[in-house]
């Protein structure tokens, strides 16, 4: 009696299975794909993030294609679309390809400029990583008035940008400026400080030192603050000098930190167009022009105005930093960090 109900019940289920794979329920369904599985997991997250997608979309998305294929024309002053009165003149410039990269490329001034470019761009994020680092070690330190001279220095960060530049720029003036006054006094006759090609480098490099120092110190500081003062402690009493303890504690200790300030810190310098116009406006002559201000003059200030031009350099300075960016990360990952 056991055997024939154990038969029955097996051949009830091959026939259920027969019947469920008659009308296909017995094919498992197909998988859904990865991106369907992160929109039906995470729909709150994509709804939220959807509106900032598009603005920046927008912001930024138009404006880099629209550069983009500017850089790929003829296009100036003369032959954009563009309304006089109630005419409205289309525009006639027409697309050269690749003829405007070839062009800045294997001509002098985008590579003379370049040249400055890296060096304003070395000796900025160098020295301001140094003086940082130096100011972070002294604020890290318990000394008498230590809130006070954290304010003290952050404050250049505080003011706005353009005051800062207009501020140095009076102190610059080769007749009536407070340094060439302090120089005087000491019988030193007055420096062109704007006026001369080195003397103009070497202030607009002063100048942003001044302005970066206070993120420098401030992202330096409290990557010192997490560096757990007992690995200080044991390296002094197993007799570890200060340097010892810098370069195998504090340096260390600091990269997470500063392999981010100073891509964070290039980007801005090799970009930082307020003091380079404010101060100097390029000159003496090009002297000290860098590719962002250059790319400003072809769209607004030479005459025709030479917007493809100035397109296609706008090009070369991102393609530039994204170059920049993937050498950086790979240099960091080779040195085991996880970046």
């Amino acid at each position: 009696m056991a055997v024939h109900t154990s038969q029955s019940v097996v051949k009830a289920a091959g026939e259920h299975t027969a019947r469920g794979r008659s009308r296909g329920t017995g094919t498992p369904p197909p998988t859904p794909g990865r991106l369907r599985r992160a929109l039906s997991v995470h729909w709150y997250a994509w709804a939220m993030v959807a509106p900032v997608v598009v603005v920046i979309g927008v912001i930024i998305g138009y404006p880099l294609v629209r550069g983009i294929y500017l850089s790929m024309t003829d296009a100036d002053e003369r032959n954009v679309a563009r309304s006089i009165g109630v005419n409205e003149i289309p525009a006639t410039y027409e697309f050269v390809g690749a003829d405007n990269y070839v062009d800045a490329l294997t001509g002098s001034q985008f590579l003379g400029t370049l040249g400055w470019t890296l060096v304003w761009t070395v000796s900025c994020v160098s020295i301001t990583f140094v003086l940082g680092m130096a100011l972070a070690n002294i604020l890290n330190r318990r000394i008498a008035g230590r809130s006070a001279y954290r304010m003290a220095l952050i404050l250049p960060w505080a003011i706005p940008g353009f005051v800062s530049v207009f501020a140095w720029r009076f102190l610059y003036n080769e007749e009536r400026g407070l340094l060439n006054k302090i120089l005087g006094g000491a019988g030193i006759d007055a420096v062109p400080w704007l006026n001369d090609p080195g003397w103009a480098k070497f202030a607009v490099i002063a100048v942003n030192v001044w302005l970066g120092i206070p993120f420098m110190m401030v992202a330096l500081l409290g990557g010192l603050q997490s560096i757990p003062s007992e690995q200080y402690e044991a390296a002094e009493m197993d007799g570890a000098t200060a340097w010892q303890r810098f370069r195998h504690i504090t340096l260390p200790g600091l990269r997470p930190v500063s392999t981010t300030v100073i891509l964070l810190s290039t980007i801005w310098t090799f970009n930082m167009f307020p003091v380079i116009f404010l101060l100097t406006r390029g000159g003496p002559g090009e002297a000290t022009q860098i590719l962002v201000t250059q790319a400003y003059k072809f769209s607004f200030e030479i005459s025709p105005r030479d917007y493809a031009q100035s397109s296609t350099w706008g090009v070369l300075i991102l393609a530039l930093l994204m170059v920049f960016a993937v050498v950086y990360r790979r240099v960091l990952r080779s040195q085991g960090d996880n970046w």
